[in-house]
């Protein structure tokens, strides 16, 4: 049975770069944190267990993801929560891949996805592979759609998400300065142009020359900012009305309108 209703707790956190066990805990803390005030699903940001450090990834990398699926679904269960667990480093067959994992209420894994676009401007093509299959997600019964960071300046990708029934799409994220105007006008045009809720999680912090920004956000359907972070470490708390989406796809039937004849 879908939920009417979907509470949120967003993790923007400063990741420390390469350390593992330090943003695991930091993570720990803050997820147990964010469900103490009530939440249905917790979101964390873009490889949050060890950052851009790209050149000693294959060392760093979780080996089929094995120690984040254990700490993610003994919080899951502990905590009666959904998480979304942002991305990380995830080995698999000789290979790294930037994967998130979903996880229900009762620690069960969900759904896994890969990064299907890699960010040439940060090397990621020379470190890691790129994933092959969409994130079409299942969250209390309601249609979702996930993606990572760069993906979100790929429109066909959550065009995609939205025709399969999505109706709000989570995006895990290290968007950097100067970059800011593009994260959130580019969220802002994925939720109009898809009618459906867009969360967000960026980091905060540094990674050598490199600034995030944080600013992790939640829009409509109608593409208003709903609430959205400072450039600080926070945990970001919403709820969202999922009747909305249904409300603006009925004033608006772009996807009537469609002419998948042509395109």
């Amino acid at each position: 049975m879908q939920v009417e209703k979907l509470r949120i707790a967003i993790i923007q956190m400063d990741i420390a770069f390469g350390d593992a066990r330090a943003n695991r805990e930091k993570a720990d803390r803050m997820i147990r944190q964010a469900a103490a005030t009530g939440t249905d699903l917790i979101l964390l940001p873009e490889l949050w267990t060890t950052a851009y450090d790209l050149t000693r990834i294959l060392e760093l990398a979780d080996n089929e993801g094995q120690e984040t699926k254990e700490q993610m679904s003994r919080l899951a269960k502990d905590l009666n929560v959904n998480i979304l667990a942002g991305s990380v480093a995830n080995k698999r067959e000789g290979r790294v891949y930037n994967t998130t994992f979903l996880f229900n209420r009762r620690g069960e894994p969900m759904f896994t996805y890969s990064k299907l676009h890699l960010f040439r401007l940060m090397d990621e093509e020379k470190y890691l592979a790129a994933g092959s299959e969409i994130g079409q997600i299942e969250v209390e019964g309601l249609p979702c759609g996930t993606m990572i960071c760069y993906d979100l300046r790929f429109p066909e990708l959550s065009r995609k998400l939205a025709l399969a029934g999505a109706k709000v799409l989570f995006i895990p994220a290290e968007w950097p300065h100067p970059r800011l105007h593009h994260w959130r006008t580019l969220q802002m045009a994925r939720a109009i142009e898809n009618q459906m809720f867009v969360v967000s999680c960026n980091r905060v912090g540094r990674a050598g020359d490199t600034e995030f920004f944080g600013h992790s956000m939640v829009v409509d359907p109608w593409g208003e900012i709903l609430c959205e972070a400072g450039e600080e470490e926070q945990i970001l708390h919403t709820e969202i009305d999922l009747k909305l989406a249904d409300t603006v796809r009925q004033r608006i039937p772009i996807f009537e309108d469609r002419r998948s004849d042509l395109y």
